[in-house]
């Protein structure tokens, strides 16, 4: 997503009440909303983990268990939820379940996260723009 593509700008309750550029949001640290996605294996013992590109505006080059992102405006968490799954990991035809809703504050950074699972022993196929490797990681290992 883009500087000049409009996202969804929330309140501090995690509700949607405007929006914005993806940038302005940014500049001013305003609440906004993203949809993460953990993703299981069909067992649920191992959980795709993967290592975020070096462009990425936010923990460039971190490794992440979720598949994400910001919610665009006028998109509710569940389409973004389904929309950055098959973005970035190539999934497609299984509905994210809803987990629950954390806010996360870090500097300037003001998210209300909304996440979700999924099962999964299908194709990854990584949005190059976003993930530069990815692998499956044994529960046990990941909660270490």
């Amino acid at each position: 997503m883009g500087g000049d593509e409009l996202v969804a700008i929330y309140d501090a309750h995690a509700r949607a009440v405007g929006a914005t550029t993806r940038a302005d949001m940014r500049s001013r640290g305003l609440w906004h909303a993203a949809a993460v996605v953990l993703v299981l294996s069909g067992d649920g013992g191992s959980v795709y983990v993967h290592r975020r590109t070096a462009t990425k505006d936010v923990y460039p080059s971190a490794l992440d268990c979720w598949a994400g992102g910001v919610v665009a405006a006028g998109e509710s968490p569940d389409e973004c939820a389904a929309r950055e799954l098959a973005e970035e990991l190539g999934i497609r035809g299984v509905t994210p379940r809803p987990l629950f809703v954390w806010p996360f504050t870090a500097g300037s950074v003001r998210c209300h996260n909304f996440t979700y699972e999924v099962h999964w022993d299908g194709p990854v196929v990584h949005q190059p723009e976003e993930v530069a490797d990815g692998w499956w990681t044994p529960l046990p290992l990941l909660r270490r």
